[in-house]
């Protein structure tokens, strides 16, 4: 019996037997989070030490990649272990510690995208205003504003969550989810729903009515400049929507999996989508705005020359 003022531990009930498969998924999860790891700090280091690249959109992708290695450290070392071990078990001041770190994550992500879409506002539709709007000072206000909201609404999330009496410790999910946690309170929950709604307003809202308000006025831009303008949004924007629309299908899903009922979609690909917006932009982000991005790949190809004749 579960004492309903005290639970210890958690018990994460997604977890199956795969026998001897557990070793594939060991290394594969162990090679993902090496690259994951590899792929960001080496833009974050070219990005840091290239003068060229201390613009503000370079300075806003090397937020976003210092996020990317913030939320899949939060969660791949400890796929690792779980994956390895027979008892799927996590202590409760861990896993509040890991719900701290994917929400954070996910709203600094949501966030980020956000202000660089500001940015590309400003670049395509305000060329003149831009120096002046952009200048280091204010970037550095951007990337505080990046962070530190949704560290203390996380943080005062916690607070309301932790005290919950208890009546249960299983989750049915790989990882620590918030909404299956505050789900097994015997006490009342109304504060923490209220403070739920105000928080996904504020995270999810805010920025998704600046990503529609900056893109209307870019796409406007487009269709009436010329050839030129077309071509540089392309250039700068392209990336900046597929990372936008890769992690908000990933966000989407989450959120629609933790309030509704699933039970109707096969247990392996609901695992593979509620990990898919803490997996995918990681990987997928650095190779974008690698790839994409001439100045970013430019510089990686001269370092990674440099080093190799070394």
């Amino acid at each position: 019996m579960i004492n309903s003022t005290h639970v210890s531990y958690f018990q994460l009930d997604a977890y199956f037997d795969t026998g001897l498969l557990k070793y594939f998924y060991f290394i594969t999860v162990m090679y993902l989070y090496i690259f994951i790891l590899s792929a960001n700090v080496l833009l974050i280091v070219v990005i840091c030490l290239n003068r060229s690249l201390h613009e503000p959109m370079y300075l806003f992708l090397c937020s976003l990649f210092v996020n990317e290695l913030y939320g899949s450290t939060g969660l791949f070392p400890f796929l690792l272990v779980q994956i390895l071990s027979d008892i799927h078990t996590v202590s409760a001041p861990f896993c509040f510690l890991q719900i701290f770190c994917v929400y954070s994550y996910g709203s600094i992500e949501f966030l980020n995208l956000a202000i660089m879409s500001y940015d590309r506002y400003l670049a395509i539709c305000c060329p003149l205003q831009y120096n002046t709007q952009m200048t280091f000072n204010k970037v550095a206000i951007y990337i505080a504003v990046i962070w530190l909201p949704p560290i203390i609404f996380n943080f005062f999330t916690l607070t309301l969550s932790v005290p919950l009496q208890r009546c249960g410790n299983v989750i049915n999910k790989v990882y620590c989810d918030h909404h299956s946690v505050v789900k097994l309170a015997c006490s009342d929950t109304t504060i923490n729903n209220i403070y739920g709604l105000i928080v996904t307003a504020f995270s999810v809202f805010g920025p998704l009515i600046l990503i529609l308000y900056t893109y209307i006025k870019i796409f406007k831009v487009c269709f009436s400049g010329s050839k030129q303008t077309r071509q540089k949004a392309v250039s700068t924007c392209t990336p900046h929507l597929a990372s936008l629309l890769n992690f908000s299908f990933g966000a989407c899903f989450e959120i629609l999996q933790s309030r509704f009922n699933m039970n109707s979609v096969p247990n392996t690909l609901r695992i593979f989508l509620s990990l898919y917006f803490l997996t995918c932009p990681p990987i997928f982000n650095p190779l974008m705005y690698g790839l994409k991005l001439s100045k970013i790949r430019d510089t990686c190809k001269s370092l990674i020359s440099n080093v190799g004749y070394e």
